[in-house]
């Protein structure tokens, strides 16, 4: 036996390269096993790639060549460094190595007294910053002192969201600052102005103009007086929460910031330190390598447009606060959220984002209470202190499907901030009715797949749990509305268990559906399962019992569930030889309505001359079926 030399690590050495062309041949050989036949026989891969939004398509498989294809504007040649243009590799030179990222608590209570305490007990455990709802869904101005007492100032960095209110919330914050000596240069500060977002919220158009002065007049105050202040912040929160898309999203966000670079430089101020007085706020969602390109393309955006305007490359660095998805959070098993919530500030840390914000699980329901904001602040403690995430800058760097994504991301999104660029700018744009049509039409689309579960949402359309004992918070206090609608992911899910929380609140129990399981369990348990899980999702009991019928016991067992709509649940072999005669039964023993599981192919006709009325299968409109089963149940 020989011994190979010493010669560091080179176990593959002796390997030949395998190409490409080979791998395709194993993968189309593997689809012709399973009976899959690629629409394109030279790229067998094309059958397992996978449709994102803004017409993006995920490959299984990334190499060099992918990203040798990309757009020379977007390209990975143009990724750079940390801390230099374009800043897809982060905004900073040392990243978040030194001490992790901003850890940011949001505080939206009507009561100022209320705010300090819980303000208070997070920046004793692990927040380095606070962001306060002011106005129209918090407490009021005039309150910002009581909230902030006991607060060091000129460590905590205080960021404020005060919608039409921001000139009076700024004008007071800067006061407070004077008195304590104000913000360190390391705590910058935020006094959260963001006309157009109020704008997008409210759809108070006509308000714009006068609270874009202000802010103006607030950022010249800032940039001669206040160094670790800024006055501004680019909300791309109002088009998330409105059901854009990844791109509608950074697209908007640029657009915003350019109009605020046009009213800051028309009021007196350079470029660069224009620029200075911009924050950038994004959502991140459960979706992590999509989080992860939007937060890098972003700040490549961003650089280009600092870039056409003039000022030196320094002035591109974007300055991002990432917030975890509103729209993801679910209303039942809130618990889930935790996890979702963990792996979007992963996301978003892994991403360079330089503040991160993670919502807590029970923020759908109302006011959190102290255990879901420790639990929210720890999360970012774990991810930094224990997982050290933020041990390496830009982690995601070099992958070439990442790199990919963020190129094929930032396309999209220059291609949506040109044609708002083209109506007039974003201003026009909301007012004009684009942004608002382009998001609901997104949101359509997007509605249709949660509604046929090709997008799941865990707890909700997907393992539900009607057994679970709804959590019960304080409403909050109502915040400004009027323009953009707020979208959740499970809204369609949602209105059907309200329904049976009705039902079962004025009968005692919910509505139940019998599960008519022929022949062996080997035989029905997919399809049965499958119904069972699809009818939970609407707050619909199944009812499998006995375990399998057939023609002779159906019509007894159904009278015994207390159900009044049935399902056939087996084989397509099964249904053949049995369907016919179940289904009879079960009408003749009072069934309102008899669905049979699967696809029935040629045999539609003679099922439903049998007495099956309807189809159901992996794919279909869950909502709609669920919705019309309600009604013929009898739920209001």
């Amino acid at each position: 036996m020989t011994v190979p030399p010493d010669d560091g690590l080179s176990l593959a050495a002796d390997f030949p390269d395998a190409t490409r062309e080979q791998w395709r041949r194993l993968v189309s050989g593997v689809l012709r096993k399973t009976g899959v036949t690629p629409a394109d026989e030279e790229v067998p891969e094309s059958a397992l790639a996978t449709a994102l939004r803004d017409g993006i398509r995920v490959n299984p498989l990334y190499t060099a060549e992918d990203a040798e294809d990309a757009e020379p504007d977007h390209g990975r040649s143009g990724s750079g460094l940390p801390g230099f243009a374009p800043y897809t590799r982060g905004a900073r030179p040392e990243g978040s190595v030194a001490g992790g990222w901003d850890i940011r608590q949001r505080h939206a209570l009507g009561d100022a007294r209320a705010v300090r305490e819980a303000v208070l007990a997070d920046l004793e455990n692990g927040v380095s910053s606070v962001w306060l709802t002011v106005g129209q869904g918090g407490f009021p101005v005039s309150g910002l002192a009581t909230a902030l007492e006991g607060v060091y100032l000129d460590l905590a960095p205080v960021v404020l969201e005060a919608g039409a209110e921001a000139g009076a919330a700024g004008r007071e914050l800067l006061r407070l600052y004077a008195a304590s000596g104000g913000p360190s240069p390391d705590a910058p500060a935020n006094l959260g102005a963001d006309p157009l977002g109020h704008a997008a919220r409210t759809g108070r158009h006509t308000e714009a103009g006068a609270l874009g002065a202000d802010a103006a007049g607030l950022a010249v105050r800032c940039a001669g007086d206040h160094p670790g202040v800024r006055a501004l912040t680019v909300d791309a929160l109002p088009y998330h929460e409105a059901g854009a898309s990844p791109a509608q999203e950074l697209g908007c966000a640029l657009a915003t910031g350019v109009a605020y670079l046009r009213l800051l430089t028309d009021a007196g101020l350079p470029v660069a330190e224009a620029c200075a007085q911009l924050e950038f706020r994004y959502a991140a969602s459960a979706d992590q390598f999509t989080t992860i390109a939007s937060f890098r393309a972003a700040r490549r955006l961003w650089a280009r447009v600092v870039e056409a305007c003039g000022a030196d490359p320094e002035a591109g660095a974007q300055r991002q606060h990432a917030v975890t998805s509103p729209v993801m959070m679910s209303r039942r098993d809130p618990w889930v959220n935790m996890l979702r919530t963990t792996v979007a500030a992963l996301s978003a840390g892994v991403a360079g984002a330089d503040a991160v914000t993670v919502l807590p699980f029970d923020h759908a329901l109302g006011v959190p209470d102290g255990f879901a904001r420790r639990i929210a602040r720890n999360t970012s403690s774990i991810l930094v202190e224990e997982s050290r995430l933020a041990g390496v800058i830009d982690p995601a760097g070099g992958s070439w499907y990442v790199e990919r994504l963020t190129d094929e991301l930032a396309s999209a999104a220059w291609a949506w901030f040109q044609e708002i660029e083209r109506a007039g700018g974003m201003a026009a744009a909301l007012r004009e009715g684009l942004v608002a049509g382009r998001l609901a039409d997104e949101w359509a689309r997007r509605s249709a797949e949660l509604a046929r579960r090709r997008e799941p949402v865990t707890g909700v359309s997907e393992f539900p749990n009607l057994a679970e004992q709804p959590l019960r918070r304080e409403a909050p206090p109502v915040p400004a509305s009027g323009g953009l609608p707020r979208v959740r992911r499970d809204d369609g899910f949602e209105a059907l268990r309200a329904r049976s929380d009705a039902h079962l609140a004025a009968t005692g129990a919910r509505p139940r559906l019998f599960l008519a399981a022929l022949g062996p369990a080997a035989e029905h348990t997919a399809r049965a399962s499958f119904v069972a899980n699809l009818l939970q999702a609407g707050g619909i009991t199944p009812v499998h019992d006995p375990v399998s019928v057939d023609g002779a016991s159906a019509g007894a067992a159904l009278g015994r569930s207390g159900a009044t709509v049935a399902c056939l649940c087996s084989s397509d072999e099964r249904y053949a030889r049995e369907a016919g005669e179940v289904a009879a039964a079960l009408k003749a023993a009072g069934a309102a309505h008899v669905l049979l599981a699967g696809r029935p192919g040629e045999g539609r006709d003679a099922f439903l001359r049998a007495g099956v009325d309807e189809f159901v299968a992996a794919g279909c409109d869950a909502v709609a079926v669920l919705s019309s089963l309600l009604d013929r149940i009898g739920v209001a």
